[in-house]
């Protein structure tokens, strides 16, 4: 398994969020914030943790905060920012906006690290999750080539990549789920109190 210090913990928080319209790192689920359960999930797993984020807000969180080098151009860019700061050759990315999220499918990632795969990320519900995955820093050339030509979808990079699946058991699904809308979040607060 990789080691600790070989890993970047990247929490993605620089999104408009326009269905939910407010940034959604600061929303709050049972009284915690969306970015600390972010935090809480990858603190164990990683050597540094950094948010890619234009908004100086959270540096309170006294974390590492990277701005986009290429401005509104969705995770893609995000990913790269994070990528090209980092000092490691395994990122954990993780989108600040599945307040679930729990540490054991982090782990699943890096336990699926087999030195051949670019991107191993989470399948779950049959969706594919590249904003929970792990990330070889060799995407960032590729990354930014992409984005040079105004390519911004996530789904097209990826495919460029050697991708590995790992699919996740039907009972971890919950902790996979992103909130877009406030209704949503009213649901999951509704659930997790159950």
């Amino acid at each position: 398994m990789i080691k600790k210090e070989d890993i970047t913990g990247i929490i993605l928080a620089g999104g408009k969020s326009s269905r939910m319209g407010t940034d959604k790192g600061f929303l709050e689920l049972n009284g915690k914030l969306f970015i600390e359960y972010s935090i809480s999930a990858l603190q164990p797993l990683v050597s540094q943790i950094m948010i890619v984020s234009n908004n100086s807000d959270y540096d309170a969180f006294g974390l590492k905060r990277v701005k986009d080098i290429i401005k509104n151009s969705g995770p893609l860019a995000g990913i790269y920012s994070g990528l090209h700061q980092s000092k490691t050759a395994y990122n954990l990315v993780l989108s600040c906006d599945i307040p679930l999220i729990k540490k054991e499918i982090l782990e699943q990632l890096i336990k699926a690290q087999d030195g051949y795969s670019d991107v191993i990320q989470i399948v779950s519900n049959e969706k594919q999750m590249p904003l929970i995955a792990l990330y070889k820093k060799t995407c960032e050339a590729p990354f930014y080539k992409l984005l040079q030509n105004d390519e911004r979808r996530l789904h097209v990079a990826i495919n460029q990549c050697k991708v590995k699946n790992i699919v996740l058991n039907s009972e971890f699904e919950t902790f996979t789920e992103n909130i877009n809308t406030p209704e949503e979040l009213e649901k999951i607060a509704n659930e997790s109190k159950n």
